[in-house]
Parts: structure tokens; sequence; C-alpha cells
């Protein structure tokens, strides 16, 4: 499997593109967030949901806590809602966007983000490198 820096190389501006879209304002997606996780072992990629609410200021709360929830951990662990496994991208994906659902997505945004981060991630999963999620 070709790296993508072999096909596309990197440049500066393309970093700092990159980077300015990172600190954009986000709405978070009301249906929770996900941890994305490379388990070398099983060769899968594992994402755990958790669940929050949002309220009108935007912030996230845990739903059985009523705390808000920090960017930097914090809360203490918690237990995700649902946890998805599998050996590519697209497997993933489609456990998370297709079927009867209920679906752990509800905004398109979100759903962008997480199919950029699992090509990422499986990408990592093949090549052996450590993954970092964005």
């Amino acid at each position: 499997m070709a790296k993508l820096s072999d096909v596309v190389p990197r440049s500066e501006a393309r970093d700092e593109l990159d980077e300015r879209l990172s600190q954009r304002f986000i709405a978070l997606d009301p249906k929770g967030y996900f941890l994305i996780k490379v388990d070398s072992g099983s060769a899968e990629l594992v994402l755990e949901h958790y669940g929050n609410t949002i309220d009108d200021k935007g912030l996230a709360h845990d739903p059985e806590t009523g705390e808000v929830l920090s960017c930097k951990g914090g809360n203490g662990p918690r237990q995700p809602s649902a946890v998805y496994r599998g050996s590519t991208a697209k497997q993933v994906g489609i456990q998370l966007t297709e079927g009867d659902g209920p679906h752990p997505l509800s905004c398109l945004d979100h759903a962008l983000y997480l199919g950029r981060e699992l090509q990422k991630a499986e990408a990592c999963l093949y090549e052996g490198t450590a993954y970092v999620q964005d």
C-alpha cells in the first residue's frame, strides 16, 4: 500500500491550511463523540462511542452526571456506550452509517471527520506506526 506522503508531497502551505482549518469552530454532535484506537494485536480499528448532551452554550455534558466534559480529560474514566471494531475504515464506516439504526452520528461534518480519521488509522495499522487522533 502506497503511503499518502509518497503520492502527495506535504508542503508548508498545505500544513498551514490544515492547521488553520483544524482551529475553526465545530458544533458538537449531540449524539456523542468517538475515541479511535488501533489494536495491532487483533489488527483492528476500534471506535469507542461516548454519549453526551449539548447545552445552549454548545458545551458537552456527561449524560449520567451532568458534568461538563473536558477536552483535557479530568472527568475520570467513562464507559463507552458502544464499541465498533473492524479491519478496515470501510468496514467500520458501514457499521456506523448503514442498516436499521439507530446510528451514532447526526452531523455530516462529524461523519466526514470520522472518515478521514478512520483512513488515517487504517494506514497506521498497516504501516505499523502510531496513530494519534486529530
